[in-house]
């Protein structure tokens, strides 16, 4: 079993930040990459930001440069500091892991259950 949890989610003004992190627990024998994706009422789910193990990141065109996405090895944590917040940033995000349970398992994607975001004006 593989759990992912979220936390850091809220309420904030518009340039305001929020720090989100990302847990992942359970039956892991290697993560490849994590993400952060964000989900708006009505809206497609949409990539946020993208970290793999060698350490390379991608980020969405809206928020690059207001966002970092990091990971704590260690601790299997993922993390989305999120700086200049805008209205528009307001969704539920939602942590995604690629990995490995087990080193005969075929890799898959797993989901956390998300966090909501909201950033008044």
């Amino acid at each position: 079993q593989v759990q992912l949890v979220e936390s850091g989610g809220g309420l904030v003004q518009a340039g305001g930040s929020l720090r989100l992190s990302c847990a992942a627990s359970g039956s892991i024998f290697r993560i490849y990459a994590m993400g952060w994706y964000r989900q708006a009422p009505g809206k497609q789910r949409e990539l946020v930001a993208t970290l793999t193990s060698d350490g390379s990141t991608a980020y969405a065109a809206s928020v690059k440069g207001r966002f970092t996405i990091s990971r704590d090895n260690a601790k299997n944590t993922m993390y989305l500091q999120m700086n200049s917040l805008k209205p528009e940033d307001t969704s539920v995000y939602v942590c995604n892991a690629y990995l490995r349970r087990q080193p005969w398992d075929r890799a898959s994607d797993y989901w956390g259950q998300g966090t909501q975001v909201t950033v008044s004006s």
